[in-house]
């Protein structure tokens, strides 16, 4: 699976999460709806990587999904996740 964040995605997180060097997010699967498997949806987590199965850098930010959670993306080939220029917040988009 492909990861690919936008600029202005980015740049939110970086200022939502107090981010002012480099930094981490973990994309999880968490209970919630809204997602492509039914119960589940993504979760964000400011945290060092373990175990890194897909990742991308973008603004000095680390996007990145953790072995034990690829099960969520098996049939995902990317992940995009752009700034929401309406509500102004991420949106996860999910490629099959």
């Amino acid at each position: 699976m492909d990861i690919h964040v936008t600029t202005d995605a980015a740049k939110w997180y970086r200022e939502e999460l107090s981010i002012t060097t480099t930094g981490f997010v973990r994309l999880f699967p968490r209970y919630g709806f809204g997602g492509h498997i039914p119960g589940f949806s993504i979760g964000i987590n400011q945290e060092n990587p373990e175990n890194i199965s897909a990742s991308v850098v973008v603004e000095d930010v680390t996007f990145y999904v953790e072995a034990e959670d690829s099960w969520y993306f098996d049939d995902t080939e990317k992940l995009t996740i752009e700034l929401n220029k309406k509500l102004n917040e991420p949106e996860f988009i999910l490629n099959e």
